[in-house]
């Protein structure tokens, strides 16, 4: 019995022992977990930390990544953007000078240019054939009139030229060009009247002298009448096919419209109308012939 007993004290010794063993155990644990928890908790900053850092990276990924777009943005802004802004401003005004000014410069780049380029030599040779071309290409045309002329009576107003033999234009030399070869080869020729009808197929009657045609100018006919009356002694260009005087009065007529005549509009070549005809030539880069030339009348819309 007494056996028995010890035994089970024993026993109950042994568990006490185990129990409070496992208790020491679990007080033990006990700190290992706050251990291991506040570890976790102090491992939650570092989370934190972690965050931190991984904030900071964002930040730092992000600021860069703003950076880097506030970087490419701007440097793309202005590389593409303000070079873009500059290539159209370049491109803009360069287009704008080379064709822009183009008409301006050909106009101003072909125009300053050319100008420039042709102007130094070209410019001459513009003004002496430009004014021509654009003479004849901007003046209105001319419309032919007919005028009421007393080409019957021989003229006192105008004196006669007097005739002299083999007389040549003065200065038709260096008249170059067709238009120009009537001139060049004028020569006075007195002849009597069957040998002016059997040369020429149309001779007229005006102001008290005879005009012969000849290959689309008028020349006068001399020794046809002895006393016959010449206000000019050289070709008039037959225009619209009409005879002198009405051609040198349609001429009157237009350079009285340009301010370039003053006087009466009587048909004759006289020195007032001749005087004329040389400063419209000259201010519109003709050549200074004083006569009814066809490049003079072109130029007057009249051809």
């Amino acid at each position: 019995m007494r056996t028995f007993l010890v035994l089970i004290c024993s026993l109950a010794l042994a568990c006490a022992a185990g129990g409070a063993q496992d208790k020491n155990k679990s007080k033990k644990q006990a700190p290992k977990k706050n251990q291991t928890q506040s570890a976790q908790h102090a491992g939650a900053p570092s989370a934190g930390s972690e965050k931190t850092k991984g904030s900071q990276r964002v930040t730092t990924a992000g600021a860069g990544g703003q950076k880097t777009k506030k970087a490419k943005g701007p440097q793309y802004a202005t590389t593409a953007g303000a070079g873009a802004q500059k290539t159209k401003k370049a491109k803009g005004p360069q287009y704008a000078t080379t064709a822009g000014a183009g008409a301006q410069k050909t106009k101003k780049a072909k125009g300053s240019q050319y100008a420039t380029t042709a102007g130094a030599g070209g410019q001459k040779t513009k003004k002496a054939k430009g004014p021509q071309y654009a003479t004849t290409a901007g003046t209105k045309t001319f419309k032919a009139k007919r005028f009421n002329l007393q080409t019957k009576t021989r003229p006192a107003t105008v004196g006669s030229v007097t005739f002299q033999p083999n007389r040549h234009i003065q200065g038709s030399q260096t008249w170059e060009g067709s238009n120009y070869t009537v001139f060049r080869n004028y020569s006075s020729q007195w002849h009597e009247r069957n040998w002016w009808r059997n040369h020429y197929n149309r001779v007229v009657f005006v102001y008290g002298g005879w005009y012969a045609w000849n290959a689309g100018y008028w020349i006068p006919a001399w020794g046809y009448d002895s006393n016959a009356y010449y206000a000019y002694d050289g070709p008039i260009y037959a225009y619209n096919n009409l005879p002198p005087d009405q051609v040198i009065a349609n001429v009157q007529a237009a350079l009285q419209e340009q301010g370039y005549y003053q006087g009466e509009v009587d048909g004759l070549l006289g020195p007032l109308t001749r005087a004329a005809v040389a400063n419209y030539q000259r201010d519109h880069g003709l050549y200074i012939t004083s006569a009814i030339d066809r490049p003079t009348l072109s130029s007057l819309g009249m051809t």
